[in-house]
């Protein structure tokens, strides 16, 4: 298709799906390749670069004076055929056509609108970028033509796969859907998206691919069946397509044949708007789609253009073989023929056209212009080659942006110097969209999010839900509404598409071994690690006064332990501490009352009185080991502790003294025995003994105090709220001193007897000690064992079993005189002599 002007733009549109290469043979004639299967919407895209041409050039804003010519060939959508359309452009090497009335030539191409494939801009580009020869391309979107280095002059009106890879990866994000299939096309514009894909999805951690399949373009009827049965097998929902329409046909026979449902497809911008896929056959499997959509806009007065298309069409400068294109429009619209058809076309028979026949009157894609995407990336491309065009001409000599200063003119125009203002062109469309083009050659993204909603007659509708778009300094926005969507599924809602399901809180992903991140196991946390959020890697451990709770979702603070007065155990000992400070009282009371008696009088009086005080001290000492441990209660337990057993053990040893010196001085010329052990002797001996206790805490005190001490080492679970000792020295110290006092009496007392008296008081210290070393002995080690409260239980269970047998032992005899046996309580009785 042919226009003269003073300066031609080159087009390159697929108005055709397949050319068809004959053998070639040294033998034989070379022929033609021939078209097949007229694509009318491709021809609405050449018809669109027509209509935005001649609209520039009744503007008298933009190039005036400029008349705009074009050049525009049908590539087949091949490169065989496409690649030697743009060479022939841009040599001119390509068929002479009439100019006008009076000559014939070559027009100056100074700019391409194409290749809409990804595969022949590649190949184009690499010719044409040696030349600088501007390239705008409408629909190729591999990333790889973003490389400056390799394509200097390829630009382009629609985004980049890069950004439609992200869109597509920010669409799973959204619904959450982290295991899905890939399909791509074998082919430029397929496997530089499997790549950018892959790459973009292991950064953004945001999912895995179950299976990554290349769809054959031949008729590969075996690899088609074996990737079908791929998506089948895999428990991936979710199937994202990267492929030209003409890959997918064979697929989706094959997804028919197998029926193949309960999938979500993810359509590319490559066949998203495809209507060959709309049938009602299909739409069981297919509706529902959602997908990347080139960004619609509107032209205002397309339409109307469209309409005055007629195959007798002439024009003041002549069109050329355009009359050919729109008899083949003609002919595949109206399903007519022209007589005789034009030579090397072959169109299916029917009746004759007339040429008269109104486009009103027949449903035709060609007069939908609501839906104008790659059409509307036609028209920005046509706009940005005439402002950069225009931008160029109204340079000032002198002011320029050449060598010397200098500005291109029409009359010596170089391809290069209309790259150079290409790439800085920045306009707004009549739709309020802006048009300017990156470093990269790349236009600002953005892209419309699609969905195909299957009517109630059956019919489909490409409905819009959403967009995505990069935001100058704000980085990619996504946009979906959801409520819009249908989802050919029985719930009308997302499908589920993970490998396996998301770890909830208190627990952690363990990767199963080869296979993909997505796929994982969720292990619990273990105790004292938690995890509070969904998909953790590992598990953290709680802060030291915390443990896991039993969700393992957070920290709870541990509990505390100690041996309080509301736990039964506590209670016990409290309620057993008090009876033995009552029974020394009791004793106590016993022992006033009968003060004059001899079995009181006996033994020392004053010492047992001292001897009971002691002992209700004891008794008294281990209500401080029950309770929350504060620091006086840590120092002031072991020094009560000590301080009233050597008091205790002290008058005990006095007494023992006592009894074996008496019966010594009962002897001839022992009375001098007597005057060491007067009552200001025995209450001196009580006291120094005393005292030395009390400079062994004191010492242990002000060295190693002990301390309240927060254990952690006895529970995981727990604190255990402790005395710490501070010095093992002193607490052994204490208890070393105490025992060796006990030795001491015992030994004496063991000595003394069997002094004779029906009343000997050695017989019963002995007895006392006994018990007293023997369960001081076996503290010891139960002690040692025993954890956190239970250490401080078993210290409590010493002290007052010591003090009970010291109380029963010494006491329990008198007690039973005193009260049941009166007539025992004489000094006869004491001495033994019968009345």
């Amino acid at each position: 298709m042919h226009k003269a002007g003073d300066v031609l733009l080159g087009g390159l549109f697929g108005m055709h799906f397949f050319s068809v290469f004959p053998d070639l043979s040294f033998t034989s004639e070379p022929q033609q390749p021939t078209c097949h299967g007229f694509d009318i919407l491709g021809f609405r895209q050449a018809q669109t670069m027509v209509f935005a041409i001649d609209e520039i050039n009744r503007n008298s804003n933009l190039l005036p004076n400029v008349t705009l010519g074009y050049s525009l060939y049908d590539n087949c959508i091949k490169l065989r055929i496409g690649f030697p359309a743009a060479i022939s452009l841009v040599s001119g090497q390509d068929e002479q056509f009439l100019l006008d009335e009076t000559c014939v030539g070559n027009p100056p191409v100074i700019g391409i609108v194409g290749d809409p494939s990804s595969t022949s801009s590649i190949a184009i580009s690499s010719i044409l970028g040696s030349y600088r020869v501007p390239m705008v391309s409408y629909f190729a979107t591999c990333s790889c033509l973003s490389d400056r280095q390799k394509f200097p002059s390829f630009l382009r009106t629609i985004p980049s796969d890069a950004f439609q890879v992200r869109a597509m990866i920010q669409i799973l994000n959204h619904f959450g859907w982290t295991w899905t299939g890939l399909l791509v096309s074998d082919d430029d514009y397929g496997l530089n998206a499997a790549r950018s894909f892959q790459s973009d999805l292991a950064h953004s951690g945001g999912g895995c691919l179950a299976y990554l399949e290349v769809l054959p373009h031949a008729d590969h009827q075996d690899e088609t069946r074996r990737i079908v049965d791929v998506m089948k097998k895999s428990t991936a929902r979710v199937v994202i397509v990267f492929a030209h329409e003409s890959y997918m046909i064979n697929l989706m026979e094959e997804v028919l044949r197998q029926n193949v449902t309960g999938l979500q497809w993810i359509a590319s911008e490559a066949w998203i708007a495809a209507t060959a896929f709309q049938t009602s056959n299909l739409m069981s499997h297919l509706a529902g789609i959602l997908g990347i959509a080139i960004r619609r806009g509107e032209i205002p007065g397309l339409r109307e253009f469209l309409l005055q298309i007629r195959p007798d069409q002439q024009h003041n400068n002549c069109y050329g073989n355009n009359i050919v294109r729109v008899k083949l429009f003609w002919e595949y619209t109206f399903q007519c023929r022209f007589a005789p058809p034009p030579a090397g076309w072959v169109e299916a028979g029917g009746a004759l056209c007339t040429g008269q026949e109104n486009l009103e009157d027949v449903e035709t894609e060609l007069l939908d212009v609501s839906n104008l995407r790659p059409e509307y990336n036609v028209y920005k491309a046509v706009y940005a080659l005439a402002y950069a065009l225009d931008d160029m001409l109204q340079c000032e000599p002198g002011r320029g942006p050449f060598s010397g200063h200098s500005c291109g003119n029409l009359q010596k125009l170089e391809p290069w110097q209309l790259l150079y203002y290409l790439q800085k062109v920045n306009f707004t469309t009549s739709f309020g969209d802006q048009v300017s083009f990156d470093e990269n050659g790349d236009a600002l993204p953005i892209y419309d999010i699609m969905n195909w909603l299957q009517l109630p007659d059956g019919t489909t509708k490409l409905q819009n839900v959403g967009e995505v778009k990069r935001l100058p300094f704000k980085g990619e926005e996504l946009t979906i509404n959801e409520d819009k969507i249908f989802w050919n599924f029985e719930s009308k809602k997302p499908p589920r598409s993970v490998c396996s399901e998301s770890c909830p809180p208190g627990t952690r992903m363990a990767r199963k071994k080869g296979e993909p991140v997505c796929c994982f196991d969720c292990i619990p946390c273990s105790e004292g690690k938690i995890s509070n959020e969904t998909d953790s890697v590992d598990c953290t451990s709680c802060p030291e006064d915390f443990w896991s709770s039993p969700q393992r979702d957070h920290c709870v603070p541990k509990k505390t332990e100690f041996l309080s007065y509301h736990e039964p155990l506590g209670i016990c000992l409290t309620a057993t501490s008090l009876l033995g400070t009552c029974v020394c009282a009791a004793v106590l009371g016993i022992f006033i009352h009968h003060h004059s008696t001899p079995i009181v009088r006996a033994n020392n009086s004053e010492l047992s009185f001292q001897l009971l005080l002691s002992l209700k001290l004891c008794f008294l000492c281990s209500l401080l080991f029950i309770g929350h441990p504060r620091l006086w209660t840590c120092q002031l337990r072991h020094v009560a502790f000590g301080i009233s057993f050597v008091l205790c053990v002290s008058c005990i040893l006095v007494k023992t003294l006592v009894v074996l010196a008496v019966f010594k001085a009962s002897k001839p010329g022992g009375g001098a025995s007597l005057k060491w052990f007067g009552a200001i002797q025995q209450r001196g001996t009580v006291i120094v003994l005393t005292f030395i206790q009390a400079t062994i805490c004191t010492a242990w005190i002000v060295s190693a105090s002990p301390t309240p001490h927060k254990n952690t080492q006895y529970y995981n679970d727990k604190i255990v709220y402790e005395c710490a000792v501070g010095s093992t020295i002193g607490f052994a110290l204490l208890l070393g001193y105490i025992g060796s006092l006990a030795i001491l009496s015992f030994l004496i007392a063991f000595k003394a007897r069997n002094l004779p008296d029906s009343f000997n008081e050695a017989k019963l210290i002995t007895f006392s000690m006994l018990i007293f070393c023997a369960v001081w002995v076996a503290f010891i080690p139960a002690y040692i064992s025993s954890p956190g409260k239970y250490a401080d239980a078993v210290e409590i269970f010493a002290i007052l079993a010591s003090s009970f047998g010291l109380l029963v032992a010494l006491f329990g005899p008198k007690c039973y005189i005193l009260l049941l046996r009166p007539e025992r309580n004489t000094k006869k009785a004491i001495m033994g002599r019968k009345k």
